[in-house]
């Protein structure tokens, strides 16, 4: 044996095995994922009773839902997802409107 090397003597306790059942996170993200749901029908439907009988109904809608995909990939999906979907009906209604204004007068236009 080397000058570098010395022998070490190795004691090793009993063997024990821990049985680990990790707790499904499913319960908790369904019960999140139906807050969700009713949350976005409740804003939804106030966005809805705002604008009543518009064309930009089907917009706003889709808004929610995309907002609703959105906020569902976050940590905290029921916190983010009011402002992202007020900025989202928004953003849609704005554009809604841009098209509406384009055709308006594009066909002034073409009747001139």
């Amino acid at each position: 044996m080397s000058a570098n090397y010395r022998r070490v003597r190795t004691a090793f306790a009993p063997e024990v095995r821990y049985e680990v059942v990790p707790a499904p996170p499913a319960p908790f993200r369904a019960r999140q994922e139906a807050e969700l749901e009713r949350l976005k029908t409740v804003l939804l439907s106030e966005r809805l009773a705002e604008l009543q009988g518009t064309q930009f109904e089907a917009r706003v809608e889709r808004a929610a839902n995309e907002a609703a995909a959105l906020a569902w990939v976050t940590r905290y999906p029921l916190l983010v997802f009011p402002a992202l979907f007020d900025e989202m009906a928004a953003t849609a209604l704005l554009c809604a409107e841009r098209q509406e204004r384009i055709l308006r007068r594009s066909r002034e236009l073409l009747a001139a």
